[in-house]
């Protein structure tokens, strides 16, 4: 006993030791959350030790800055729990969603506060914030009773430590690299973190952003891509002056992506009282249809509107990245709406959610929308009950923005009601779609609360078909679901035997003849649009003419650096495209007067909604809405001030979207 008592003693003052010891405590257990399974987490460890020990060595190199501190055993605990939190807010993450947390994740953070009660529960909430109340009761315990070492700080062995620490994990994960034994390449996050580990894949997430630089990049490269006339008789593309081919026909072009929208009988292990989506599975047998490649599962409904919107794929980008959180917020990018606009289009963007989610406020103008419809412009808006708005609001919404605008229009339409979080209890008191074989209880209601909104989904796609069939122009609509719902699912359940396929459909009100062809998502507008004969467009126009052959994504990937983060060269130097003046929704919302009765003051006008509020210099006022036409003031204003008040349209994060004249 003596013995083992002295080894434990040599063990303590060694504090080395005790960092690697440390560290791989720390490894299991954020493999264990982030594998949801304490023994698959094992498991990793005994099938992957260079990969567990490449991830244990970076844990241990932030854990060495410890040693820089008199309060030794306090710094290592603190970043400990660091480390810990990231395993922590992982698991979390995972039983929502399937793609794992990221340090891309961290830009969403506004985001994730306005739709927080949607995933959790008052319970769940209340229990996160005794936890974080314990964390912090934790960090002011171990400050005061952790000791402080004896003498001063070795600066010089320390650091030596530290560096050596450090060139030992460098130089693990850089032959880790080399061998192939760990992974360079994300095509998918949920991948990623299961064959190299959490730690490491967080830190790829961290250092590698943005599109790399191709090798070779110069003005001869970028222009050698394009062959066979792309671009102009002055060796640059210039919008407009060369696209000169003239469209065979010019329908109104209506995109419509379904959030988490798929054929739910793809999941063999879940079984249904009837079917789904009857109306869309006939749409899949009559009109153009086929699978499309999304780069998400379970979540990334921005990276798969970024790709059908810009014809670049989302893939080339940093791990884990949004576009619309980086290069989108500061430049803008060719994309279908700047592109139709040279053919004479109109775009319009619609969203029944949040304006100010994914910046999409911002975004939409540095696409080239003219105008973006989100739910702060919407009115009768019913909700599903985990608080996402129906589907079924769109139809009005699509027909508005059709009628908005002499010329043909360009509408993309981005749904929200089949939005998670599924709930693991039963919801839905009389559901229409009943879930009759599924693995546990939890699942099946799961299964049942989610096919039931895909049902509701379904009827919304033959009320928007029905109405877009008595239009009197021609319309042509193309749906989609995003990505797969966040539901546990893996290759082994799915007929598909693919988690980044769902299946689109083509359909129009004057009888275009069926094709069928699976594309990615990347592809979908130019594969569209070339059945119209409508080449405008740089990047519309290599899709068209290269897609399927040698060193395509090669060429589409260097294009697309040149464009994002390069000198331009292939519009001479210089990006052409300007922000839109992006107009926040269809229906102009005006005051026609204001008036006072009694001691309030009450505006009259129309297209109000429950987002509407009146301000004055900017400064949003208490209003309570009393109808599209009506507000009432509820605070006191200065009586010679009344006349300078606006109606602004402030979403739930109370940024202003937009401001009456």
């Amino acid at each position: 006993m003596s013995k083992t008592k002295e080894i434990i003693k040599k063990i303590k003052h060694n504090h080395i030791l005790v960092l690697f010891i440390a560290a791989v405590v720390i490894d299991y257990i954020i493999e264990a959350l982030g594998r949801l399974s304490p023994l698959a987490a094992l498991q990793f460890f005994v099938e992957h030790p260079l990969i567990s020990f490449c991830n244990v060595m970076l844990i241990m190199a932030v854990l060495s800055l410890s040693l820089l501190f008199r309060r030794r055993v306090f710094a290592a605990s603190m970043l400990s729990l660091l480390w810990l939190a990231i395993g922590i807010i992982n698991g979390i993450i995972l039983t929502n969603r399937m793609t794992p947390f990221n340090v891309k994740d961290l830009s969403t953070l506004s985001e994730a506060q306005s739709i927080i009660t949607n995933y959790f529960s008052v319970k769940s909430l209340i229990l996160i914030a005794v936890g974080a109340a314990l964390f912090v009761l934790l960090v002011i315990i171990l400050f005061r009773k952790t000791p402080k070492s004896s003498g001063k700080v070795d600066y010089r062995k320390a650091a030596a430590s530290i560096i050596i620490i450090v060139l030992v994990a460098f130089g693990s994960i850089t032959g880790g690299m080399r061998l192939g034994v760990l992974d360079t390449f994300f095509p998918s996050l949920p991948y990623a973190y299961r064959d190299n580990g959490v730690p490491y894949s967080f830190m790829i997430t961290w250092v590698k952003t943005g599109i790399d630089k191709p090798k070779g990049y110069s003005e001869e490269m970028i222009k050698g891509i394009l062959a066979d006339g792309e671009l102009g008789d002055d060796g640059i593309y210039t919008p407009g002056e060369d696209d000169t081919d003239e469209p065979k026909k010019k329908p109104n072009i209506v995109f419509v992506q379904l959030e988490s929208f798929i054929d739910p009988t793809i999941a063999t292990n879940v079984k249904y009282s009837k079917d789904p989506i009857p109306y869309y599975r006939q749409l899949l047998n009559e009109c153009s249809s086929g699978y499309l490649t999304v780069p998400a599962v379970g979540a990334g409904t921005a990276n798969v509107e970024f790709e059908a919107i810009t014809g670049i794929s989302a893939r080339f980008f940093g791990p884990g990245e949004y576009p619309y959180k980086s290069i989108l917020t500061e430049k803008t990018c060719e994309s279908v709406p700047y592109d139709l606009r040279q053919v004479g289009y109109t775009s319009h963007a619609i969203h029944n959610h949040r304006g100010a989610f994914y910046n999409r406020n911002t975004v939409f103008s540095n696409l080239g929308f003219d105008t973006f419809t989100c739910l702060e412009y919407m009115n009768n808006v019913v909700k599903t009950p985990k608080n996402w708005a129906k589907d079924t609001i769109l139809t009005e919404n699509i027909i508005d923005a059709l009628n908005s605008s002499e010329g043909p229009d360009y509408i993309y339409t981005i749904s929200v009601q089949g939005h998670g979080k599924y709930p693991d209890e039963e919801v839905i008191e009389d559901p229409v779609i009943e879930v009759t074989e599924a693995p546990d209880e939890e699942t099946k209601w799961k299964y049942e609360y989610y096919a039931n909104q895909v049902y509701e989904m379904d009827l919304f796609v033959k009320d928007l078909t029905e109405a877009l069939d008595e239009y009197d122009e021609d319309v042509v609509l193309v749906m989609y679901g995003d990505h797969l719902p966040a539901l546990d699912m893996s290759e082994e359940n799915l007929t598909t035997g693919d988690l980044y396929k769902t299946q689109y459909v083509i359909w129009s009100n004057f009888g275009l003849e069926k094709k069928d062809k699976d594309v990615c998502a990347y592809e979908i507008t130019s594969h569209l649009l070339k059945r119209f004969g409508i080449t405008a467009g740089l990047l519309n126009k290599y899709h068209q003419k290269y897609e399927g052959k040698k060193n395509y994504l090669d060429g589409l990937e260097a294009l697309s650096y040149d464009m994002l983060y390069g000198k331009d060269y292939v519009y001479g130097g210089k990006n052409p495209f300007e922000p839109t003046d992006l107009k926040m929704g269809i229906r102009d919302i005006k005051i026609e007067s204001i008036v006072k009765i009694g001691e309030k003051y009450y505006i009259k006008g129309q297209n109000f909604t429950e987002y509407s509020k009146i301000s004055l210099d900017g400064e949003v006022l208490k209003t309570v809405y009393l109808g599209p036409t009506i507000l009432a003031l509820n605070e006191e204003v200065d009586p010679s001030r009344v006349s300078d008040m606006k109606v602004s349209q402030v979403e739930k994060n109370k940024e202003i979207l937009s401001t009456t004249e």
